[in-house]
């Protein structure tokens, strides 16, 4: 919102939020058949506050790393920590061995909550924290015991707008994730302008990660606000989705990337046509998922274009096309700008829906004077000053525009992926496989996924492609601790001559342009274990980018 526009909010802080329902008896949290209203919520949250503060660093930041499932615990930490002004590092479970350890000292975590079965992945790792706690542990409970019945109360911190909530990590072209600073005033700007329309007597269903921000602001902010009840799954599951929304009785969820398309690969159940949802929201599903959906359980979903830092909104409208991600949301203003500062010109299409100009069209999303949105990426003063230009906003996202305003995605940079609606640098997966005997350069990148987000495709420069043996190659990736559960590549191209610039880099673009065609042979990982494309292999699978209407993306 512009400041012309921005209503007088309520609530300036998230601890405010909270305060404001320490009295009400209505269902604040549904979890494994158990209910908590919001005045036990507090209360929760309120032993914990005390506990963030007796567990406090004498010096330096008070960040505490949360590394657990989705479970009360974490809800019960997060709104603790908004009362006593401590912040909250949503810790990523899907990373591994010195990636992870990078992460948590890069955050400064002086304590580190965690329980089975993430806890292991701390093992033998140089984190840095002074403190570790297992939250199902004899220490833990004995400090929660403590301070049994602490009053609901916040402090002077978590009064403070300023003060610092959460750091949610995202990724950059950089190779190493950046952690975004979130307040506690914007989260709660946020919970308070969402146009999410919950209301007092819905039920938001979620199994999306509680460290991911669209769990916090698109599902549970809008709880915390309207005083909704919060049904948290400990994890995703595509076979649990049903019976879990029929159980709890849900009237929204929220999902990213592919979860819908993994419900709808679900056999088709009568019970589908019964539940209570009245409505779902998400990011990146495709036009045929939303349909499909809507077939299927009767209920329409929504989707909007964000980003972590807070600084761009794109959301569609009734009249957004199918393919399109929308307009820009009331109060930002957007532009499509190519590499020479330039708006780029709008996208020019063919009968049947060909992108005709995509050279000239497409550009990165950039948002005008959102710089005063931007709180930063903590300790990392340069990818935030890389992020802003004259007090724009550069997502780092390509895009185009048609002619009637509607924004399209059109991918991500050469060295930022998006897997299942998790982002991350190309740099560490090329680390990793640098190590597989014989490879002398490994370039990876994304290419689009069939129907959402990105597939990671590796060309690696080996002295023999013939030589190298796919099962040798599944091997190995298999016995890399410190490779993130979404990083192993589904495409590898092997090559002995990679393609370069003037200045003797790897040409990314290049390789993105070939996806997985040429000479060289390529490989396909399925059900973890690599096998050769087959000119078969690869036919279907252009065909299925032409089912979800996605194949003008491959050029």
């Amino acid at each position: 919102m512009t400041a012309a526009t921005m209503p007088v909010l309520a609530h300036a802080t998230m601890a405010e939020l909270f305060l404001a329902r320490a009295d009400d008896d209505g269902t604040a949290l549904l979890f494994e058949g158990r209910r908590w209203s919001w005045r036990e919520l507090l209360a929760e949250a309120a032993v914990r506050s005390a506990v963030l503060q007796e567990l406090r660093p004498a010096e330096g930041p008070w960040h505490v790393g949360v590394l657990l499932e989705n479970t009360p615990e974490y809800l019960f930490l997060v709104a603790g920590a908004a009362l006593a002004g401590a912040t909250v590092v949503g810790v990523n479970p899907t990373r591994r061995g010195a990636e992870l350890a990078a992460d948590v000292r890069r955050t400064d975590c002086a304590v580190l909550l965690t329980a089975a079965p993430h806890g292991a992945l701390l093992d033998g790792i140089d984190h840095g924290a002074g403190t570790v706690l297992d939250v199902e542990g004899e220490e833990y409970a004995a400090a929660l015991a403590r301070h049994a019945g602490a009053p609901v109360a916040a402090t002077p911190e978590g009064l403070d707008p300023r003060s610092v909530l959460l750091l949610l990590f995202t990724s950059g072209s950089t190779g190493a994730p950046k952690a975004v600073i979130c307040s506690t005033g914007r989260w709660a700007t946020v919970c308070q302008l969402t146009p999410i329309p919950v209301g007092r007597d819905d039920v938001a269903y979620n199994a999306m990660p509680l460290f991911h921000g669209n769990a916090l602001m698109a599902a549970w902010g809008p709880c915390i606000n309207h005083g909704a009840a919060f049904a948290l799954r400990r994890k995703f599951s595509a076979s649990g989705f049903l019976p879990d929304v029929l159980d709890t009785g849900a009237t929204f969820f929220n999902y990213v990337g592919r979860s819908l398309a993994y419900v709808l690969a679900q056999p088709e159940h009568p019970a589908e046509g019964r539940t209570k949802l009245r409505f779902g929201f998400g990011t990146e599903a495709s036009g045929r998922d939303r349909a499909e959906f809507l077939r299927r359980y009767g209920v329409a979903v929504s989707e909007s274009y964000g980003s972590s830092e807070g600084t761009c909104y794109i959301v569609r409208t009734p009249e957004t096309p199918e393919s399109a991600l929308g307009v820009p949301q009331v109060g930002f203003t957007i532009d499509v700008v190519g590499d020479d500062g330039q708006v780029c010109p709008p996208a020019r299409f063919s009968p049947d829906g060909e992108l005709l100009n995509a050279a000239e069209a497409t550009g990165e999303i950039v948002s005008r004077g959102a710089a005063a949105r931007f709180e930063g990426y903590y300790n990392n003063p340069e990818a935030s000053a890389e992020k802003l230009r004259d007090g724009d906003f550069w997502t780092g996202d390509l895009g185009y525009r048609d002619e009637d305003g509607y924004f399209y995605f059109a991918g991500r940079t050469a060295d930022w992926l998006r897997v299942d609606s998790e982002n991350f640098a190309a740099a560490p997966v090329e680390r990793i496989l640098s190590r597989f005997p014989g490879v002398a350069v490994a370039a990876v990148y994304p290419v689009p996924d069939p129907r959402t987000g990105d597939l990671v495709m590796a060309t690696l420069q080996v002295e023999d492609p013939a030589a190298v043996d796919p099962r040798d190659l599944s091997g190995f990736l298999d016995s890399q601790a410190d490779l993130g559960t979404k990083w192993a590549p589904r495409l590898v191209r092997l090559t002995d001559d990679l393609p370069v610039t003037a200045t003797r880099k790897v040409d990314k673009p290049t390789l993105r342009r070939q996806l997985w065609r040429g000479g060289d042979p390529v490989l396909e990982r399925v059900d973890g274990s690599y096998r050769p494309l087959t000119a078969a292999r690869a036919a279907a699978l252009e065909a299925e980018y032409a089912e979800h209407d996605r194949l003008t993306l491959l050029g």
